[in-house]
């Protein structure tokens, strides 16, 4: 397991793993909180607070990538997320992501202040995404995702989850190598729910060990998702405790970074995992 990532500016410490990553969804239609921060003032002022109850970096996306989201322009996307990156690059201590698979979105986004591309298609949906990275000097995640947010849930199928994915994530991490990407810049994602059933996601969940053996740093976003209510037998259910269930798990088995929703809840649960476990 690696102690640390690269994100240009800066290297993130590792050795007290996981690190919090905040979601802020400046959209309309996400799966879980679409609508809440879509002004861009909502926005900046979750941030905010996500880094006062313990974020570690904060992910802003201005897209949705739920299933069967309608994709959105590259000029819809930036008047969006720029307005917000801009205020919080004067305002956070802590890193800013930007959630997108549009290099000039990304190339905007690292130009008001983002030090991290976080990239649902792995830098695949974009030819110029790994030009955008490498000339932003900035870190990257990468993470697997079987189709489009249009068709990912449509009937995914895999001989070995885990194994396919694992092989996904170890070539893609040498395909952007090969671009030029410093390999300690790489973030690596399994990509829970995308593209995924539910028992998929619960099989690659257990496997967490086996990613974060792979050598970079590996994050895991399982917030609020849908598998947590399939588990829970309740599909109406409330995923919050459920969320916190999968943090800790993750924790134990060397996840470098959680990315959720409830930063504060998240933050305390893991504060009293480690205190009471040890690690």
């Amino acid at each position: 397991m690696i102690d640390y990532w690269d994100i240009g500016r800066r290297q993130l410490d590792l050795t007290a793993r996981p690190l919090v990553m905040g979601i802020v969804n400046v959209t309309p239609d996400s799966f879980s909180d679409g609508g809440k921060h879509y002004q861009s003032g909502d926005a900046t002022r979750t941030a905010i607070q996500m880094q006062s109850d313990g974020a570690s970096i904060i992910d802003i996306g201005g897209e949705s990538t739920r299933p069967n989201s309608d994709p959105i322009s590259t000029d819809e996307e930036l008047s969006r997320i720029i307005p917000v990156i801009e205020r919080l690059a004067n305002e956070l201590v802590i890193p800013i992501s930007i959630d997108t698979s549009k290099a000039e979105v990304a190339r905007q986004a690292i130009a008001a202040g983002a030090e991290i591309i976080n990239d649902v298609t792995g830098l695949e949906g974009d030819a110029d995404m790994p030009r955008v990275a490498i000339e932003g000097g900035v870190g990257v995640c990468v993470m697997h995702m079987k189709g489009t947010p249009q068709t990912m849930q449509n009937d995914p199928t895999y001989d070995d989850v885990v194994s396919e994915v694992e092989t996904y994530l170890i070539a893609r991490r040498e395909q952007c190598e090969g671009y030029g990407i410093q390999r300690d810049r790489i973030c690596l994602d399994p990509g829970i729910g995308f593209g995924k059933t539910h028992d998929h996601n619960i099989e690659l969940l257990r496997a967490t060990g086996r990613f974060a053996a792979l050598g970079s740093p590996l994050l895991i976003g399982h917030s609020r998702k849908g598998f947590i209510g399939k588990v829970l037998g309740d599909k109406t259910a409330n995923r919050t405790a459920g969320t916190l269930g999968v943090s800790l798990a993750v924790a134990a088995a060397g996840a470098s970074v959680v990315r959720v929703h409830d930063v504060k809840l998240t933050v305390d649960a893991l504060k009293l995992f480690k205190a009471s476990s040890g690690q």
